[in-house]
């Protein structure tokens, strides 16, 4: 125990000597959460409140053109602006720079005649399926010339289909109108009554969106929720740059060699490294989960709700921590250098977050890599920390992703015994 304790005191002086080290275990990942936090906050916000600006270039003089721009007013998500004449796709392009604008939309000159064609058309179809031929159509409709719509390449694919959808909506409201104003006129020879039209149109079933929590609660998450977990995890496996070196430098000065001249064994060093670095990763959680407790509200960002199962939240961090620890002395183990140590224990650490859905999500993966996300250590920490911060779950809800952490770190643990063995380390 003596040997222990010493060995101990011994790792924490060299780690409090690391100024490089501490201040990427702690001050980089603070930073990291707290940008990345607020970006994916911002992002959002965008989405959710923020309208996205457009601009609207109407070369129709009818109702439906006016219809379709109070539509797409209407839904809420557009800040809508108009500009007047011919525009070339250059001019359109210097309009969207000129207002700041993400998207632009042309209305064909022939919009309104073309949508009230084709409802007359589908309304004379329909009269005729019900056995009724009306006057108003005696031809086909030919198609409605198609709108232009222009985006900023800065916008993402999701925002961008998004987008289409809700133009879609507002094309087939104005174009459902007419032909609701045709059919009805054909039938009884007299326009649709507004009250009656809006009573249609606006005959919606509301839609209920509930999140999906294992204790009953209905919190619905936020950027905090998801970014906090993720990013301190990241943080823990970055030890790698202050644990892995620290191995190294020993195998180098020799003290693997001088410990063998002492009677004591080189399992209770890598003991004591585990030990105080396993501790260096639940201080980085306490200090991370404290940002997004305390911190994040001074910066408009959501606070972070802990779960509330506070012993699941413990055992998952040390066994996060633990699994961190024995990948950053396997490595440490089998490089020769310091920069071996450094250069692929960072390039490893980020591509084991990319698989493992820190920055894509592991549900958006496909073929391969939603296999490889398996073998990541940090995708089952991210799993357990998301089951116990989004869905409210408890310690038996991540006894399924404890498991494989515990044997990926058992792993760890017997590829390193191993290198020390061929190296004649021990």
């Amino acid at each position: 125990m003596f040997k222990l304790k010493s060995t101990i005191i011994k790792d924490l002086r060299i780690l409090l000597r690391d100024k490089v080290g501490i201040s990427l275990m702690f001050v980089m990942p603070i930073i990291l959460v707290v940008v990345v936090t607020s970006i994916q906050n911002s992002t959002f916000q965008l989405v959710n409140k923020n309208r996205l600006p457009i601009i609207i270039n109407n070369n129709d003089t009818g109702q439906a053109s006016k219809q379709l721009i109070a539509a797409i007013n209407k839904i809420g998500m557009f800040k809508v602006s108009q500009v007047s004449g011919d525009q070339s796709e250059k001019q359109m392009t210097d309009a969207m720079h000129q207002k700041d604008a993400t998207l632009g939309v042309i209305i064909p000159a022939n919009f309104s005649v073309k949508v009230s064609a084709k409802s007359k058309s589908i309304a004379g179809k329909a009269l005729k399926s019900f056995g009724l031929e009306g006057d108003s159509v005696k031809h086909e409709a030919g198609d409605i010339d198609p709108l232009t719509v222009y985006y900023n390449p800065i916008l993402q694919e999701s925002i961008r289909m998004s987008v289409q959808g809700a133009i879609r909506s507002a094309l087939q409201l104005v174009e459902s109108r007419e032909t609701l104003r045709s059919l009805y006129f054909s039938i009884n020879e007299k326009q649709l009554p507004a009250s009656l039209e809006n009573e249609m149109l606006n005959n919606k079933t509301a839609i209920n969106e509930i999140p999906v929590s294992k204790d009953g609660t209905r919190t619905t998450p936020n950027a905090t929720q998801h970014n906090v977990p993720a990013w301190t995890i990241f943080a823990m496996f970055f030890i790698i740059m202050s644990l892995g070196g620290s191995v190294v430098r020993e195998k180098v000065s020799g003290s693997f060699i001088r410990l063998k001249t002492l009677p004591t064994n080189y399992m209770v060093g890598l003991l004591s490294k585990q030990i105080v670095y396993l501790l260096v990763t639940m201080l980085q959680a306490a200090v991370i989960f404290s940002i997004g407790i305390w911190l994040f509200p001074f910066f408009g960002l959501p606070a972070l709700n802990l779960p509330a199962d506070i012993l699941a939240l413990v055992i998952v961090t040390v066994v996060c921590g633990w699994c961190a620890v024995s990948y950053a002395i396997c490595v440490g183990v089998f490089a020769d250098t310091q920069e071996q140590a450094n250069g692929f224990g960072a390039v490893s650490i980020v591509i084991l977050a990319c698989v493992g859905g820190l920055m894509v999500p592991s549900f958006a993966m496909q073929g391969f890599f939603k296999s490889a996300a398996d073998i990541s250590p940090m995708h089952w920490c991210l799993q357990a920390y998301y089951t116990l911060f989004l869905e409210g779950g408890k310690l038996k809800d991540v006894v399924n992703n404890i498991i494989p952490l515990f044997i990926i770190t058992l792993v760890f643990q017997f590829v390193t015994f191993i290198g020390l063995k061929r190296k004649n380390l021990i």
